[in-house]
């Protein structure tokens, strides 16, 4: 699967807060498959959709 990064969030955020979350269910609201999946290699939090292939076929 390819993925599209729509915004990365730092790991460190304030108790309770989720913005990541927040955003990603923005993104679903205006109809936009968005998911949240961690980065553990830059201690981040990624709202990612799924890449459309474009093969340029007819």
């Amino acid at each position: 699967m390819s993925a599209k990064v729509l915004e990365r969030f730092p790991a460190g955020a304030p108790r309770g807060s989720w913005p990541a979350e927040e955003y990603a269910a923005a993104r679903r609201a205006e109809g936009e498959p968005a998911t949240v999946v961690m980065d553990l290699k830059s201690d981040a939090f990624l709202v990612v959709v799924e890449a459309q292939e474009e093969d340029g076929r007819a």
